[in-house]
């Protein structure tokens, strides 16, 4: 759903959530979350690697981008567009490399 959509009392499906179509809702089911309130204290980075292992290929950055925001949304902040995430998970992953 677009985040200027989300109503954050009326998320009850994972395609409630901020950035979340079919597509994205099936990817986060074959991960074993169902409800979005699963996705409370998840860590962004390692969904996109489970998802990476589980599905045998390395899906676009962006998943990781749009990982972010539905997490960060499920933790409490405003629900904000996928790519809002960009720049922090590029500075994060560089970081990453560097150890």
């Amino acid at each position: 759903m677009h985040p200027s959509k989300v109503i954050r009392a009326e998320v009850k499906l994972l395609t409630d959530l901020p950035n979340i179509g079919a597509a994205c809702a099936e990817d986060l089911r074959q991960l074993g979350l169902t409800k979005p309130e699963q996705l409370i204290g998840q860590n962004p980075y390692q969904l996109y690697e489970r998802l990476n292992s589980i599905t045998g290929q390395t899906h676009d950055p962006c998943m990781l981008d749009t990982f972010i925001s539905i997490t960060r949304f499920m933790d409490g902040e405003d629900p904000k567009p996928w790519w809002f995430y960009t720049v922090e998970r590029k500075q994060t992953l560089k970081l990453k490399a560097k150890d």
